[in-house]
Order: C-alpha cells, then structure tokens, then sequence
C-alpha cells in the first residue's frame, strides 16, 4: 500500500507555487472582486464626468440608431480589450486573452451602470425619457467611463507595499523612541510636536489638494451654459441627492477604490483626518471653488436659491476633482 501512497504524496511536489494567472481568479475572494470593479468605476468618474456635462451629447441619444450604438460598443470592446491586456483596474498583472476579454465584458457593463447613474442624477435621464433616447445617450456619454475603466489602474495606483513601508516609518506603530536609551518623555513631547505639525501639514496638503483638483476638473465646466440649465430643472429635494452622490464618490474614490496611499491616509491622525469627516470638509472646500468659478465666469448669479443649485451641480464634478487632488499628493 505503501507504494501506492508514495506517488499520491509526490503529486503536490510538482507544483511551483508560482502564481498561476489561470488561477487568479478561482483564488479572488468576493471583496477583491468588489474592490476591483469600484476601481473600475473610479476610474471611469474621473474620466466620464467631464463629457457629462455636454449638451450637445445628451441631444446626440435621440439621434443615435441602433446600428451605431452597437458600432459604439463593439470599438469601446476592442480599446478595452488591449487596454485590459496592459493596464486594466486590477492589481494583477497576469491576465490570460480570456481573462482580458472578460474584464472588457465587464468593464462596459461598469461603463455604462456609471454613465446611467451620473445621468439620473443630472436628471438628464428620468422616467418620462424615451427608452430609445435614454440608452443613446447613455452609450455615447459611456465612452469616456469605459475608456477611464481600462486605465483605472495606472491612473492613480502606486505600489501596493508602499503604504505599508511609509506606515512602518512614521514611528506610531514601532516605539522607536524606547531604543535610545532615554526615559521616553522627551521623545514622547517631542513625539507630540511633530505629529501636530504632521497633522497640520496633512490638513493643509489636503485642503490644498483638493482645491486644486476643482479647479482642474471644474474650469472647464463652470463657463458653460449647462450649469444653469441643469439648476433650473433641478428641484430642493433632488438637490440633496445631488449632494448625498457627490460625497458618496469622492468617499469611494479616496477611501474604497483601492487607489496609491489609501491604507496610510486611513492611518492618518487628527479631526479631520478621518475618512468621514474629511471627505466633508473637502466636500466643502469643493463647494467654495465651484461658487468661486460660477461668480468668476456667470454673469447673473441672481437669485440666492438659484446660486445654491448652481453650485452644487458643479460641485459633483469639483469633488471628483478635489478626490483626484487628493490622492495626487
């Protein structure tokens, strides 16, 4: 019996170890699979949301025929599988021409729910829309989405173990300051010192960030006359779902997406610099550059109440920008 066990023992011996990118997925638990597609999508708002904010293209829906939608998606298939085969959203490198054509079918289909999504909220699609219209337009506004789906990792993706190094160096989980043979209390003052000025830096770098990522994205929105055209068919009530999708993204994008330097932002210390609580404060440094682009580039900013609206439609796009200002630091 005994030789009969020795080759079944032996069996395991054979493999490498190596990773197998046949295997990747079968290995890929539900939440990496998660992470994977919400990078997906982040990657397709920073690129889509921009081309929202065109007229012209939510027009072009109800004159886009079938045919040309299927064209539309059949060349978004073809960049996304290359892109997919270089770059893609995952982490993982090793992708497999199945696999890659797979993430191209998925990669659409996040593509298009998010370009759908952004539209509903803009109330550029709503009930009353024509079926035909409403997937037209949300075919051509999705070729920006797409497009941002295929690069979502080398947009903003840094290396995975950098987090964890630059975490390691900040002495707040080492005790380093027992090892130079003190008592601890000057390097606990001077310790507390520098983890203020540290803070300080942070909030500073953030506010910063953020502001300048508005104004990237916002500069080109905020002269056009979209702005008010969406404000004015925008009702109070749908204005708090405009602002509950803008904090929701840029949550996602900063603290979910798996972007560079997430997990150490997560290790920051301070009010606000927490994930809640900054993606507010941010949400409001993002509001006064979009008020402060609208009062630069609109001539009539009459009424007060249609102010407001006007700043919070541009203040979607500002916080995608300010999220993006964010993680560029």
């Amino acid at each position: 019996m005994s030789s009969v066990a020795l080759p079944a023992a032996a069996v395991p011996a054979r493999d490498t170890g190596g990773p197998s990118p046949g295997r990747r997925r079968q290995g890929q638990s539900w939440s990496e699979e998660g992470r994977d597609l919400v990078r997906a999508a982040s990657g397709g708002l920073l690129f889509g949301v921009p081309l929202l904010y065109t007229m012209e293209v939510w027009w072009l829906g109800s004159h886009t025929s079938p045919g040309r939608m299927l064209v539309v998606l059949a060349a978004l298939f073809g960049i996304l599988l290359v892109l997919n085969a270089t770059a893609g959203f995952r982490r993982s490198r090793d992708v497999t021409l199945v696999e890659a054509v797979e993430d191209s079918v998925k990669g659409i289909a996040v593509g298009v729910v998010m370009t759908a999504f952004v539209l509903v909220v803009l109330r550029q699609v709503t009930l009353e829309t024509p079926l035909t219209n409403a997937i037209g337009s949300v075919v051509n506004e999705s070729i920006p989405f797409c497009l941002g789906v295929g690069v979502a990792r080398l947009l903003l993706e840094g290396d995975p173990g950098m987090a964890e190094d630059e975490g390691g160096a900040d002495g707040r989980g080492g005790g380093h300051g027992a090892e130079d043979g003190s008592d601890g209390s000057d390097g606990a003052n001077a310790s507390t010192g520098q983890s203020d000025e540290a803070s300080l830096r942070t909030n500073a770098a953030d506010i910063g960030g953020t502001a300048l990522g508005a104004i990237v994205i916002g500069l080109s929105i905020a002269p056009t006359d979209e702005v008010p055209m969406l404000a004015s068919a925008m009702a109070p009530s749908w204005q708090v779902v405009v602002v509950v999708a803008s904090l929701v993204i840029s949550y996602t994008v900063v603290f979910i997406a798996g972007f560079s330097g997430q997990d150490r932002r997560r290790q920051h210390q301070g009010l606000f610099q927490r994930p809640v609580t900054e993606t507010l404060v941010t949400y409001l440094v993002a509001l006064v550059v979009a008020a402060a682009l609208l009062w630069t580039f609109q001539r009539d900013l009459t009424p007060a109440d249609d102010l407001l609206t006007r700043v919070i439609v541009l203040g979607l796009p500002a916080a995608v920008g300010g999220a993006v200002g964010r993680l560029a630091l």
